[in-house]
């Protein structure tokens, strides 16, 4: 297993996370975020094409958050620059009939990254402990054997033990969850009722959904809790402001890399020979 990177946005292990003392501005982010996020892209590229060629590890993220905290840009802002055929980025919303005819974890294990990719969710397994422990109405749609009163104990349990399983078999996670203020949601609502070419981005749902924010934290927090271990951190990212919320985002994945055991793939005596032999036949 690789050791998780330290950072002062890591979930602790020990169950002492707190949704309302962490917060949603960096107070300290520096005006050089974008230049730093340029320069966090460059050595991520490099190190992804290590990851491609060794082809034994593989590298996935997932990102949990309310909406409108900045998900799908800040994965296009931090991808931008990667080489596409070593990336593979899946959304999850509401289960398919074939899916429901599954455990809550088949549809995201069958779009597991391969070995040597990044894979990318955006919303994951976690939703069925967030926005189905707020509506918890939805369980009577899953076709359950049974619905015990420790649902929620065994969900994290379930989750825990699949992320350390790929974790022993050479899928590094890391999570991110961006922790953006209602406030500055609202704002960014307001925004795309406003803005003639982000108003297809509104959903009147979302600001149903918006209404349950003292339920949804306690179910960040509970879920944060319980599912944040050295195989498989979770990291409270800043997400009111999205240019250093897309730098600590980067930071921390280049420095999963870096503390990757990645390495270009070593050639045996009989591959250099063959490469001679193939030289010779290319220079006439």
């Amino acid at each position: 297993m690789i050791d998780p990177i330290e950072n002062d946005l890591l979930v602790p292990f020990d169950g002492s996370f707190r949704v309302d003392e962490r917060a949603t501005l960096d107070e300290t982010a520096s005006a050089e975020s974008d230049k730093n996020l340029k320069k966090c892209i460059k050595k991520i590229s490099r190190l992804q094409r290590k990851l491609l060629a060794q082809d034994k590890y593989s590298l996935l993220l997932v990102f949990q958050a309310m909406d409108a905290a900045g998900k799908d840009s800040t994965i296009r802002a931090v991808m931008t620059g990667i080489d596409p055929t070593g990336c593979q980025v899946f959304s999850f919303k509401k289960p398919s009939k074939l899916e429901l005819d599954h455990d809550f974890l088949w549809r995201s294990a069958i779009n597991l990254p391969e070995r040597g990719r990044i894979g990318i969710f955006n919303r994951s397994y976690y939703e069925e402990v967030l926005v189905v422990k707020v509506h918890p109405g939805i369980l009577n749609y899953q076709r359950l054997p049974s619905i015990s009163e420790s649902i929620w104990q065994e969900r994290y349990e379930s989750i825990r033990d699949h992320e350390k399983h790929l974790s022993r078999n050479g899928t590094v996670i890391v999570k991110f969850w961006l922790n953006v203020s209602q406030e500055e949601q609202h704002r960014r609502f307001l925004s795309r009722i406003e803005t003639q070419e982000k108003n297809w981005k509104f959903s009147h749902a979302d600001l149903d959904e918006s209404e349950h924010w003292p339920k949804y934290m306690n179910a960040y927090e509970q879920a944060l809790n319980e599912t944040s271990r050295p195989w498989a951190p979770w990291y409270a990212i800043p997400a009111d402001d999205k240019n250093s919320m897309r730098a600590h985002v980067a930071n921390i994945l280049l420095r999963t890399l870096e503390n990757m055991p990645l390495e270009y793939p070593t050639m045996t005596p009989e591959d250099q020979a063959g490469l001679e032999e193939a030289r010779s036949r290319l220079i006439i």
